[in-house]
């Protein structure tokens, strides 16, 4: 049987830890300069429907780190930018890969492929869901607190894919999140449906508020987003009106837990979603974050092909 990383729920919890646990592993033996390539031969395709700078090169990097090779696909590259249909073009490519890598739009179109590949599937991102950035969250809480035990995640701003993968992901893991947005920028109603569900089995509370205070009383991680993700440029000005009092700033830090840590996915726009002494300051560890992709998603091909 075929398995994919489409979303946080395609790895069970048990999973899901090992997966983290991996990465920190991978991590110390690349930080060793240990011999680590057990990918030879092994090819892996990433398909580019949007722009990206850290998913193509972590994924690149890690990859090849692991001994394997990579062919960079965009939409302008492949037929798939020409009409043919994503069925056929998912026979095809994974007919002469091992794995594949997709970043998109629609999430239909990551369902569509995997249900024809023979190869399995990573999510690189979708407008709905961001499963890799927030696993390797939940590895860089890991790393820097020791466990996931009595930590509270405060994310504020936009409910977009990174929203919506945070909620499934502490929701898994008993994490305490809270999450806030405007009313009309909430996240998906049916992953807040999926993560309550998951939640009655882990203790995590879920907390939806258009109210930062709110949010951020007591966290222990403080997490932020873009406010204009990728293809919603013509929203920008209005959203930016909207979201502007969602910004993370000294004053509202003030209401988290002392010692906090900052999280963004990246990449960041400074004084928008996050003002610069804040992400630039003591408690942010955006740089060591977004270092951490590297390992999660090696950790990640590892789980799909089987190999460790």
């Amino acid at each position: 049987m075929i398995h994919h990383y489409l979303s946080p729920t395609d790895f069970d919890i048990q999973t899901t830890l090992k997966v983290i646990d991996f990465g920190l592993q991978i991590k110390e033996k690349i930080k060793k300069r240990q011999e680590f390539k057990p990918f030879k031969d092994f090819i892996l395709a990433m398909i580019f429907e949007k722009s990206s700078t850290r998913t193509r090169v972590s994924f690149e990097a890690g990859f090849k780190k692991l001994g394997g090779q990579t062919i960079f696909l965009s939409s302008k590259d492949i037929q798939l930018g020409r009409g043919e249909t994503i069925e056929d073009t998912a026979k095809v490519i994974s007919s002469y890969c091992d794995i594949i890598m997709i970043r998109t739009f629609e999430h239909q179109r990551l369902i569509d492929f995997s249900l024809n590949s023979s190869s399995p599937v990573i999510n690189g991102l979708s407008d709905l869901l961001h499963p890799c950035q927030s696993l390797t969250d939940m590895l860089t809480i890991k790393e820097h607190f020791g466990s996931f035990h009595n930590i509270k995640l405060a994310y504020v701003g936009d409910g977009n894919n990174m929203a919506n993968s945070l909620l499934l992901h502490c929701a898994m893991l008993g994490i305490d999140i809270s999450i806030a947005c405007p009313k009309d920028y909430s996240p998906s109603g049916l992953i807040v449906k999926e993560a309550i569900e998951i939640s009655k089995e882990t203790n995590s509370n879920i907390i939806i508020t258009d109210d930062p205070i709110e949010a951020l009383s007591g966290a222990n991680v403080v997490y932020t987003d873009v406010w204009t993700s990728m293809g919603q440029e013509d929203q920008k000005e209005k959203k930016h009106s909207i979201l502007k009092k969602f910004q993370i700033d000294q004053k509202l830090c003030s209401f988290a837990d002392s010692n906090f840590i900052f999280m963004h996915c990246l990449p960041a726009h400074r004084n928008e979603e996050v003002t610069a002494d804040i992400i630039d300051g003591k408690h942010s560890v955006v740089f060591n974050q977004a270092e951490n992709r590297l390992y999660t998603q090696m950790a990640i091909i590892f789980n799909l092909i089987n190999k460790e």
